[in-house]
């Protein structure tokens, strides 16, 4: 039975994917302080608290468009990593948990929307 957002699986990847980036992040070179890193540090929070608010809504419906919201954060942050690999913002290694992580959040997310329609 799950009694908070915290007891879902989903959110808690979601807060460890948070922890990767802000790791990853700062070795980010100091001039994208306020570009890249700021705007990839914004999708990835935005993730789970979609997620959280969402949880928090009367309606499955609702619930459902805050997982949609926290899905469409995950797409945005995939392309702000790709482009920070392009730009070679650090070594290829240090985008291996993000990836990983990443990719079973949005498969969580993907599965759990298809569900509650």
């Amino acid at each position: 039975m799950i009694n908070s957002y915290k007891d879902l699986i989903v959110w808690q990847k979601a807060m460890e994917l948070v922890v990767e980036i802000y790791k990853l992040t700062e070795s980010f070179p100091k001039e994208e302080l306020y570009g890249l890193t700021s705007q990839i540090r914004r999708s990835v929070i935005s993730i789970p608290s979609n997620i959280a608010e969402g949880s928090r809504r009367v309606s499955r419906k609702d619930f459902r468009n805050f997982l949609m919201i926290a899905y469409g954060s995950g797409a945005e942050l995939e392309t702000q990593i790709e482009i920070a690999k392009k730009l070679a913002f650090t070594r290829m290694s240090e985008f291996t948990a993000v990836d990983n992580l990443l990719c079973e959040v949005m498969k969580i997310l993907n599965k759990m929307t298809h569900n509650l329609n």
